[in-house]
């Protein structure tokens, strides 16, 4: 699986509380860009739980798009449900960019979905296998490629995890513009 071009430079995001509001209306736009031109999304989420999923699923008429998700949380469930490879989670523990990569690919895979997205990080209290609270790389996963992002979030748990799905929500609103609307989707106005 290659990465998607525009990746590998890490985001640096400030911390700061997300807008629920902004997180819907973003879901929205997802879910109804989905829709119109007939792709489907999966998830594989750890220090999320499921709270991606549940955030697009709060849109009426997500069901159309939305086919699963897989809560990898525990670090062996990355390998028997999402199907990362165990000898790359030996070699890097389960925050790495190609473990997020097949994370995504994984869901897509296993819940026979268009689109995978996926999360993987440190949400703290303390750091993990010498990883720093705040690291978290999230993936899409489309046609065999898959796209990475690094970030370096700050704040508490919550603040972290809902930083992470507000991420994943604009990576993935912005894949999925540019993929139904092209590499100019910005310059696009409503019809």
């Amino acid at each position: 699986m290659g990465l998607l071009p525009g990746t590998g430079t890490p985001a640096q995001v400030p911390s700061k509380i997300v807008n629920e509001t902004e997180l819907f209306s973003r879901s929205q736009h997802l879910i109804t860009t989905c829709a119109q031109v007939g792709l489907s999304v999966a998830a594989a989420e750890s220090l999320t739980g499921g709270r991606f999923v549940a955030t697009l699923v709060d849109v009426p008429g997500a069901s159309a798009v939305v086919r699963g998700g897989l809560i990898t949380y525990a670090t062996d469930l990355k390998s028997r449900l999402a199907g990362v490879d165990a000898d790359q989670l030996e070699e890097t523990g389960p925050i790495d960019e190609v473990v997020a990569a097949q994370m995504a690919a994984g869901a897509a895979r296993e819940c026979v979905a268009d689109i995978g997205v996926s999360c993987t990080g440190v949400a703290g209290p303390d750091p993990q296998d010498e990883k720093p609270v705040g690291l978290v790389y999230t993936a899409i996963a489309f046609a065999g490629k898959a796209q990475v992002s690094e970030h370096h979030f700050e704040g508490d748990r919550e603040e972290i995890r809902s930083q992470t799905v507000a991420a994943m929500m604009a990576d993935l609103d912005d894949f999925v513009t540019r993929l139904a609307f092209g590499p100019e989707a910005d310059d696009t106005v409503e019809a």
